[in-house]
């Protein structure tokens, strides 16, 4: 009998024993070939011997510090570290433990500036549908995940909420792609005017939506309208790269191919790749110099921030992603693994988008092509397909409310960066296996 709360109360997942490379190992000494890092989290795999030396280094010279009494040379070559290859602006950087807590951070960093600068009135956050953002209350509140705001909604807090940026489900039947970028960009600013931009604290987005909606890249110009109105109106742009970022797209930050620079951005998973627990907020140095002048002081804090080992395992991983010139390579194996998947989906009835970028992959299934109708959610077509997989010795990140937060199925895939080329062939035709193998399970008669 197990005494931990694990996520499903009503099964206990099996034991993992160790890892390797891209393969996790369970008690029974089962194999499987992780495509999906957890979380999109594992971008080096497994047991990564510089990343383990980095640690026990720091581990045998100092294992903890309150970052209330002192810094740590390992965070500060880290933050440095950061900034050396952050897009031009973000000088700034606040560790911490994980991607909600990036998340909590930056919200209150944002409010705190207009506080500061007497602008006490802006109190609204603008973020968008079918997006996530974290597990806190305040990360809870920005995010759009209908299903996980759903019991916790009288605690959060108003936010104003846009359409998301999602071509295959957005898009009208006879408007261009520059026509829908365009009218998202409007409805941004029609939400500012209706809001007031002297109530708005910042715009929040995934600059890729990951797992809520199943790996969503914006269409061109899309964040580019976005910066400009932020600009116009003295709104601040937060960008959510904690799941799509460092590296995970082909470039370190996703927001260097939408030709933007956001005035805060969160940072996690692949962050430390793992082996930590730890994420991070990049910021833009004005702000940082304005409570620097005004007040001295931002008023936020945990235990464990700027923890040595942690910032020590993600200075390893971080150092390895450059020296390696894994860039390259995720954007290579990215093309390999999205065109194997098109190809050999093309005709598959219900496979109604493959998108994604770099080693960034989503799929999302529907029960009629042509229509888009995805599959009655009482089926959990997405936990089949996860417990397929698992039969076969692969792991992926699948979901449900694809569409609206209760509607749709998609399978997220995020494979480590030192993915080979035919363990890119291997995901593909296991999964292929699983998805039909799922399908084949769906009762008759249920619509």
């Amino acid at each position: 009998m197990s005494r931990i709360i694990h996520r499903d109360l009503q099964n206990n997942p099996p034991i993992a024993s160790k890892g390797n490379g891209i393969y996790l190992f369970d008690s029974q000494g089962r194999k499987y070939l992780d495509a999906c890092g957890g979380a999109a989290v594992s971008n080096l795999g497994h047991s990564h011997p510089k990343v383990i030396a980095a640690m026990h280094k720091q581990i045998d010279k100092l294992a903890y510090t309150h970052t209330s009494f002192f810094s740590t040379e390992v965070s500060e070559e880290l933050a440095q570290h950061l900034v050396n290859f952050a897009p031009n602006g973000l000088e700034k950087v606040y560790f911490v433990s994980g991607g909600s807590e990036a998340m909590e951070a930056a919200l209150k960093l944002a409010r705190q500036y207009f506080f500061a600068i007497g602008e006490s009135n802006r109190t609204f956050f603008i973020a968008r549908q079918q997006s996530y953002h974290g597990n806190t209350l305040g990360a809870l509140a920005v995010g759009g995940n209908k299903w996980r705001r759903q019991q916790f909604a009288p605690l959060l807090i108003d936010v104003k909420r846009i359409s998301d940026c999602n071509e295959y489900r957005g898009r009208g039947p006879y408007e261009t792609l520059e026509q829908y970028t365009q009218r998202l960009i409007n409805e941004f600013e029609e939400k500012i005017l209706e809001t007031g931009p002297q109530n708005i604290i910042a715009f929040v987005a995934e600059t890729v939506v990951g797992a809520t909606a199943g790996v969503v890249p914006p269409t061109p110009g899309y964040f580019q309208g976005i910066r400009k109105l932020c600009d116009q109106y003295g709104i601040l742009y937060i960008a959510d790269e904690v799941m799509c970022g460092m590296g995970r797209t082909g470039t370190l930050h996703a927001v260097e191919q939408e030709n933007v620079v956001p005035d805060i951005m969160t940072l996690a998973k692949g962050l430390g790749g793992g082996y930590q627990p730890i994420g991070a907020v990049l910021v833009q140095n004005h702000i940082i110099e304005t409570l620097k002048n005004i007040n001295g002081l931002f008023q936020h804090g945990h235990t464990y921030i700027g923890h040595p080992v942690a910032t020590a395992a993600s200075l390893a991983v971080q150092k390895t992603i450059q020296e390696d010139n894994l860039l390259p390579k995720v954007q290579l194996r990215g093309e390999q693994l999205i065109s194997l998947l098109r190809t050999a989906l093309v005709n598959h009835p219900n496979i109604g988008d493959i998108r994604g970028r770099g080693l960034f992959i989503g799929i999302e299934f529907v029960k009629d092509r042509k229509t888009k109708l995805p599959f009655n959610p009482t089926l959990k077509l997405f936990a089949r397909i996860k417990k397929r997989a698992l039969e076969n010795g692969l792991l992926i990140y699948p979901m449900s409310g694809t569409v609206d937060g209760h509607l749709g199925d998609h399978v997220l895939l995020a494979p480590p960066f030192i993915v080979s080329e035919i363990e890119v062939e291997m995901i593909v035709n296991l999964l292929i296996k699983s998805i039909n193998e799922a399908l084949a399970t769906l009762p008759d008669g249920i619509e």
